[in-house]
């Protein structure tokens, strides 16, 4: 059974859940049953599904075809649904942690197969006193064992045709080159080689992206490459893991699309530097595709590669596909596929 997790209360997370509840299988949405109701009520009448609080997590395989199961967790503001639709709002910051954490339990104690989460809003979860800029981060310290130092974890985003795993994520541009060293980048080789190995893939072709245009040309842009890159790249290879690079950035995402049969990608996996080096190439192609996979917690989560898109919240125009994709890769990710 699968989490699913409402977002933000106040963007387009519940709509998208309710519109992709009918391809969700064996699931519950941790969130608010009055939120739900409110986003169900954007559905046409024959696409609605009847909201039902659980009385317990386990109650949601017992629910009949067209209900919703909705497990409310500890910390939802009562006040919730006057939080205004499309504007930034803490309650709906403290719902949605709350929700978070709640499915991260649900993980750990084998209620819950699998984490799909809606998008969030960094500003309301930061007015809800929450020091994690993101659902990464957020994720990352609810999943490490009391006592123990946080998990390493990273972020990829994936579609049909292209993954790329990041070394730095949710920093400035000026922070995440100095966060560039060789032990990250090797972390990051490590994690994404295990994972690529959980989706059968048991020698991945992983391409290093370089830092600086062309890659550094030898130190002539820069030295990262030669002086912390291609170590890292080496002490991988040193244990086995496929790692190719440092390849020059501008072409190697396009070496990477997986297009067949006219363009067959030469690598499985691209590792990026920073946040929008390795997130832009996938997105381009479609934010209806994409999915945020976050790769060394000891469950699957997935989620859509939009935000919370307030513009369109409450209009009941919201597209659900990417959230759909979530939920079909999380599927996949637990098949071993």
């Amino acid at each position: 059974m699968l989490a699913l997790t409402m977002g933000d209360a106040c963007g387009i997370g519940p709509e998208i859940v309710a519109k992709s509840w009918s391809l969700a299988g064996p699931a519950m949405v941790v969130g608010s049953a009055v939120v739900m109701q409110r986003a169900m009520a954007c559905l046409q009448a024959d696409q609605r599904s009847e909201v039902v609080t659980l009385s317990s997590p386990a109650a949601a395989l017992q629910l009949a075809p067209g209900q919703m199961g909705v497990w409310e967790p500890l910390g939802l503001p009562a006040d919730l649904l006057a939080a205004p639709i499309g504007r930034v709002d803490v309650r709906a910051g403290l719902a949605a942690a709350a929700c978070i954490r709640e499915a991260v339990r649900l993980a750990q104690t084998g209620q819950a197969a699998g984490i799909v989460t809606a998008p969030l809003h960094k500003e309301a979860l930061a007015l809800a006193g929450e020091p994690y800029p993101g659902h990464t981060e957020l994720l990352q310290a609810e999943g490490t064992p009391p006592g123990q130092a946080p998990r390493p974890v990273r972020m990829m985003l994936a579609n049909d045709q292209l993954k790329t795993v990041l070394v730095t994520i949710h920093v400035s541009l000026r922070q995440s080159i100095d966060m560039v060293t060789q032990e990250a980048v090797l972390e990051t080789l490590r994690i994404t080689h295990a994972s690529a190995a959980q989706w059968g893939l048991s020698t991945p072709r992983i391409a290093v992206a370089g830092l600086n245009p062309h890659a550094g040309e030898g130190g002539l842009f820069g030295d990262e490459e030669v002086r912390v890159i291609a170590p890292a790249i080496a002490q991988a290879r040193a244990e086995g893991i496929n790692a190719i690079g440092p390849v020059a950035p501008d072409t190697v995402f396009m070496r990477a699309r997986n297009a067949p049969p006219q363009h067959p990608g030469e690598f499985d996996v691209v590792v990026a530097m920073y946040h929008d080096q390795g997130l832009i190439p996938v997105k381009y192609m479609g934010l209806d595709h994409g999915v945020n996979v976050t790769l060394g917690l000891p469950f699957v989560r997935t989620s859509p590669d939009h935000g919370t898109a307030f513009d369109l919240a409450g209009k009941g125009v919201a597209d659900p596909s990417s959230f759909a994709q979530a939920i079909s890769m999380a599927r996949r990710l637990l098949s071993g596929g």
